[in-house]
């Protein structure tokens, strides 16, 4: 029986779960996730745990914070001036803007805070310091 082993093509359904069983993704009532196995399109636990699936086989795996979002990061969270934001954005907790590195290169972040004086925006990945957990079953491989 064939294996998923790295750069095959292979088709996954999937669900994300919290620690606390809160779903945070699924595949259900959707095509299948495709990726090439071991190419980076995923993180690395999903990966990883993919990998020695055959066809049809379901299996529950558990993803610490650094095989998946990595930890969050106190720097990566600023505060700004309310002025400074155009009153055209209607602002609100959890609205995702679209900023501007040095460098040039695009940045989302979130707003996780806002007062009358300062709104705090925040570019951790959502899932950023969260251990995941995902019940997957492999629907097809592709072989490299």
């Amino acid at each position: 029986m064939t294996t998923a082993k790295s750069g095959d093509t292979v088709r996954i359904h999937y669900t994300g779960t919290l620690t606390d069983g809160s779903v945070f993704d699924s595949s259900e009532g959707r095509d299948p996730l495709e990726f090439i196995l071991g190419s980076g399109m995923v993180i690395a636990g999903f990966d990883d745990g993919v990998t020695g699936m055959t066809v049809g086989e379901k299996k529950r795996v558990e993803i610490p914070c650094d095989q998946a979002y990595g930890p969050r990061h106190d720097q990566a969270t600023q505060k700004v001036p309310r002025a400074e934001i155009p009153d055209s954005i209607p602002l609100e907790l959890g609205l995702q803007l679209q900023m501007q590195a040095p460098n040039g290169q695009p940045i989302m972040v979130t707003v996780s805070e806002l007062t009358d004086d300062e709104v705090t925006l925040d570019a951790n990945h959502a899932l950023a310091g969260k251990d995941l957990i995902f019940d997957l079953e492999l629907v097809s491989i592709d072989a490299a």
